[in-house]
């Protein structure tokens, strides 16, 4: 059996970039498979209308009678929000297209910023034992968004490797600012992911000296390679590392949760095999 070194509360992670297409659900997916093989118990918010990341977990729409709208809105017991998935250790809070109204509902809450932080931070969560908690933000800026960066402790921001990459990075800072000069004074960049990178090409490598001269150790070691195993997985319902195993995608995802684990010296201890 393993037992998890785990933090008295878990680490709450927005993965977030207001861009579409940047690989945010793909990562939000297989960073939590990646965290989970290394022996971490991890739960997924989908706060996406679109409620891909919940697809590609398994989780088809006739199960989602609870969502991450609940959660925010109606705060069922957490039992009949979270559900597993086909990993081990890997579990999800879904959404729906519910979600595409949030916006307008919060608008009249007095608290309508803070509603997934308290939702998040209550009491009956600890039982679940989770390390980390990912949340796949919506690709906007809206009150979706910044309750996820009010919930959070760090962001990640998936880059993709193209022309203007990093120009569409200038409101998600100012955001990520905002937000920590009023209500999450502790909120903290987790780093900036390169995805869909391919070493052949020349604009991937312009994108990575561009990314890493100007924003340093932000930008993780770990890039994420073009690699159709990781555009087919979801098709599935499953992260690419249970799709192809072997994959230069599952390693990468792999590498990635490695690195993540590392920084924040989670560890796994065994028993000695007999």
């Amino acid at each position: 059996m393993s037992d998890p070194i785990r933090p008295r509360k878990p680490r709450v992670m927005a993965i977030a970039n207001q861009k579409g297409g940047v690989g945010k659900t793909t990562t939000a997916i297989n960073l939590a498979a990646g965290l989970a093989e290394l022996g971490a118990r991890i739960l997924v918010v989908d706060l996406d209308p679109q409620g891909n990341a919940s697809t590609g977990l398994g989780i088809e729409a006739s199960r989602r009678a609870k969502t991450s709208y609940d959660l925010l809105l109606d705060k069922p017991a957490l039992d009949e929000v979270i559900q597993p998935t086909r990993t081990d250790t890997l579990f999800i809070c879904p959404a729906n297209a519910d979600l595409a109204s949030a916006d307008i509902e919060l608008a009249v809450n007095e608290r309508r910023s803070q509603l997934l932080r308290e939702a998040l931070r209550q009491d009956d969560m600890e039982r679940f034992g989770f390390d980390y908690i990912l949340i796949d933000c919506p690709p906007s800026l809206s009150l979706l968004t910044v309750n996820a960066l009010i919930a959070c402790d760090s962001v990640l921001v998936p880059l993709q490797s193209e022309f203007f990459a990093l120009e569409g990075l200038s409101q998600l800072m100012l955001t990520i600012r905002e937000v920590r000069s009023t209500a999450n004074p502790a909120l903290k960049i987790e780093g900036v992911l390169l995805t869909m990178y391919d070493k052949r090409n020349n604009l991937s490598q312009l994108v990575e000296g561009d990314a890493r001269q100007n924003l340093g150790d932000l930008v993780f070691r770990t890039m994420i390679p073009r690699n159709v195993r990781v555009s087919e997985a979801p098709s599935y319902a499953l992260p690419v590392l249970a799709y192809d195993s072997g994959s230069k995608g599952s390693e990468a995802y792999r590498a990635l949760a490695q690195e993540i684990a590392t920084r924040h010296g989670f560890s796994v201890q065994r028993e000695a095999a007999c």
